[in-house]
């Protein structure tokens, strides 16, 4: 069986007016939403301290990537705060591929009996769970580290 290393884990569904947090339990069996942070000038400020008080020892920013694999200029803005956020907390951040997880999500919310207005900040921080769930199953599958480090962008 693959190796797996325990610790929690932050996910990140970064988004040009929100940013989705999720955070998973140190074993890696659950994935919870965490936040939603207005993508302001004090959106670092807000999202810090969630990184320190629950010990993270890994940062996963989703990768918004189109259909076909390609960047796009959400990629660019996604790539941009990864690394000016990697500049700000000393644990790594490392790039998740996230196609299709705020669908994923917002269907999910749907078939729960919630609309997408009602549920505009709930989309943000499932989509970022869903991006750590992802991950996750990658490494417990491979054993190996999720995603791209950030400093290979």
């Amino acid at each position: 069986m693959p190796e797996f290393r325990l610790g929690r884990r932050i996910a990140v569904d970064f988004g040009v007016a929100r940013i989705g947090i999720a955070i998973s339990s140190v074993d890696g069996l659950i994935c919870s939403p965490l936040a939603t942070v207005v993508n302001d000038a004090q959106a670092f400020e807000n999202i810090l301290p969630l990184v320190a008080e629950n010990d993270a020892f890994e940062v996963y920013v989703g990768l918004p990537l189109n259909l076909q694999g390609e960047r796009t200029r959400s990629t660019e803005l996604a790539i941009e705060f990864a690394q000016e956020l990697a500049s700000l907390v000393s644990v790594p951040i490392r790039l998740i591929d996230e196609r299709m997880s705020t669908r994923a999500a917002q269907g999910q919310l749907l078939a729960s009996g919630k609309n997408t207005r009602q549920s505009k900040g709930i989309i943000d921080a499932a989509a970022a769970s869903l991006i750590l769930e992802s991950a996750l199953a990658f490494e417990k599958a491979t054993g190996k580290t999720p995603g791209h480090d950030v400093t290979e962008h």
